[in-house]
């Protein structure tokens, strides 16, 4: 007579399985989280370069306060699935550019923070500001949302 084996896991091997899954799980969510966040906030900071050139542009040849009118860009958008609110600012030579993002829908880092872009027509620089976590900040806009660099 034959004898047959059982064949199958251990519990133990089972536990060991679990926890090594447990384990990467841990690791892998915050990683994912942190993507997804740097990923809605890159939104923000590609609506706005959008209007970069038209608002140089528009106040070189007409001055700021034409070029600080958001409607003067028909056709653009100003939301997106981010991004809730783009509008336009004027004080003297400058324009800013703020985006805000929306309360609901996104990573709870950006809710219901600001990109700012800010051209100066004096000396025709762009500046960037923002009050999003330094980890979701895009690497060319490091300056704070009061202090632009």
């Amino acid at each position: 007579m034959v004898r047959q084996s059982q064949q199958g896991f251990t519990l133990i091997e089972l536990m060991i399985v679990v926890a090594i899954i447990g384990i990467l799980a841990a690791v892998a969510i915050p990683a994912y989280q942190d993507y997804t966040a740097k990923a809605q906030a890159s939104e923000g900071f590609t609506m706005l370069a959008w209007f970069k050139t038209p608002v140089t542009d528009t106040a070189a040849s007409e001055g700021v306060a034409s070029a600080c009118v958001l409607s003067a860009y028909s056709g653009t958008t100003s939301s997106g699935k981010s991004v809730v609110s783009v509008s336009f600012s004027q004080a003297g030579t400058t324009c800013d550019l703020t985006a805000t993002f929306a309360a609901t829908g996104v990573n709870s880092k950006l809710v219901g923070k600001k990109v700012l872009f800010r051209y100066d027509a004096s000396d025709g620089s762009w500046k960037c500001g923002s009050d999003l976590p330094p980890g979701v900040q895009s690497k060319s806009c490091t300056g704070a949302l009061l202090s632009p660099t």
